[in-house]
């Protein structure tokens, strides 16, 4: 696998009650790390990949994410 992809995504509550989505990247080396994305981030990444639900997020590169990030004061996290 040349570059990192979107391994999956689930659709997650967060904190104050409002929907999450919960992206997973396969790196080159085959580890997993995760991002999580306000619904703003989602909508736009997921309009973004042309995806109709988030297992249509599956094998996008992981560049799509760079994208929807805020350039300023991100509120997705990455783990």
């Amino acid at each position: 696998m040349p570059d990192a992809v979107i391994a999956g995504a689930v659709v997650t509550a967060g904190h104050d009650g409002e929907a999450q989505l919960v992206v997973r990247v396969r790196y080159e080396n085959g580890a997993l790390g995760s991002v999580t994305l306000d619904a703003a981030c989602a909508r736009k990444l997921m309009e973004d990949c042309n995806a109709e639900s988030a297992a249509d997020l599956r094998g996008q590169p992981w560049q799509r994410l760079l994208d929807v990030l805020p350039q300023e004061e991100s509120p997705c996290s990455t783990s």
